[in-house]
């Protein structure tokens, strides 16, 4: 749900400050080449040690000494890959259906976090999109077949539960899914974490002392703006916060619904002092409708996105957010195509990960009470 370029890689990294506390921060290459004072074209030659492409000894010292500042894994060094483990059940090209990938970065995160875990065994991902299309979905199966792939990630843009395509029971090779799952289990799945991302962003504002908070959800129908308002409502209850369905109010994902569903709540008798915007997007409008009524972030209210688009550190102030944790799920598939004990069939729990909340300058403490 947001257009972040495809070569600006993401990373998920857990920092430990010197107090030994753990704080995750997500790194990309635009802050190191801000901070290094190049292109993102530059850095991504540096760290990926694009071979004929002629940089100063400086200018690499300068990218990597920047991007290790800033918490960013530096590759290793070219090296001879050694021999795989006579348990894993890869052996050098991996394949990965998606059914969208030109609509959100949601896909090209997660690809890129599976490209990372393969690549450290020396294997090879495929990518294939199939827009769900019954004819074509299985003929790219086959594509994928006859380049002797030896294991497959199957993922859903929208998180949803999923009836598995028959060719996906009939493969001899292991199988997880990414983003879904079914409801006999038949398959390793992961997802994010949805209810409990809901919970932690109305927490945080729980915590500097909001208790009336408004939440401008995304589509009904998707399962993630079911969680995240689960999640929201969980909170308050928690709190022992009475839920007010006025602060409730449906968006679709864009910005113009967060501008709408803002004027909206700021008409109420009562104004919200913090709203939870249930994207990136979302809250972009919000902060329009916000500005637009003379009010301040978040000297007068507080705003909490979720998704943690690049377009959130830009905003102003910066955007307090959640991030979707695709990369890190896109590496977990990865670990549990090389572990062959889900190859006996059965039941497989859904592995649901954390969206961790990411601090930045929209949230404050409820006017008078500072």
């Amino acid at each position: 749900m947001n257009d972040r370029p495809q070569s600006d890689a993401l990373q998920t990294r857990s920092r430990r400050s010197r107090s030994g506390k753990s704080a995750s921060r997500r790194v990309t290459m635009t802050d190191i080449a801000k901070a290094a004072g190049c292109s993102q074209a530059t850095v991504s030659f540096v760290l990926n040690n694009t071979p004929g492409i002629k940089l100063s000894a400086q200018t690499r010292q300068r990218v990597a000494e920047a991007a290790r500042a800033l918490g960013y894994r530096l590759p290793a060094p070219t090296r001879v890959m050694p021999r795989r483990s006579p348990v894993t059940m890869l052996d050098g090209v991996i394949g990965f259906m998606v059914d969208q990938l030109a609509t959100s970065p949601e896909a090209v995160v997660a690809i890129e976090g599976a490209r990372q875990a393969s690549w450290n065994a020396g294997n090879v991902v495929l990518v294939a999109q199939t827009m769900n299309d019954p004819v074509m979905e299985p003929r790219a199966m086959e594509a994928l077949k006859a380049q002797h792939i030896s294991g497959l990630i199957y993922m859903t843009i929208f998180t949803r539960e999923i009836v598995a395509p028959e060719f996906l029971h009939a493969l001899d090779m292991p199988v997880v899914l990414l983003n879904c799952y079914t409801a006999d289990y038949a398959f390793p799945a992961v997802v994010p974490s949805e209810i409990a991302g809901g919970q932690s962003a109305t927490q945080h504002l729980i915590d500097h002392g909001h208790r009336r908070i408004a939440t401008i959800t995304g589509e009904p129908w998707m399962q993630a703006a079911q969680d995240r308002l689960e999640g929201y409502r969980r909170a308050l209850a928690t709190a022992d916060i009475p839920f007010d369905a006025d602060l409730v109010i449906e968006g679709d994902w864009s910005a113009s619904a967060g501008y709408a569903a803002t004027v909206r709540l700021l008409q109420l008798e009562q104004q919200p002092t913090a709203i939870f915007c249930q994207n990136d997007r979302t809250a972009i409008g919000c902060y329009e409708a916000l500005k637009e009524a003379g009010l301040h972030i978040p000297e007068d209210i507080s705003v909490v996105g979720y998704d943690d688009e690049e377009i959130a550190r830009h905003l102003f102030p910066p955007l307090t957010t959640l991030i979707l944790p695709h990369q890190a799920m896109g590496q977990w598939a990865i670990e549990q195509l090389e572990t062959p004990a889900h190859q006996a069939g059965g039941r497989h729990p859904i592995t649901k990960l954390e969206c961790p909340l990411v601090e930045r300058g929209s949230v404050a403490a409820v006017k008078g009470d500072r």
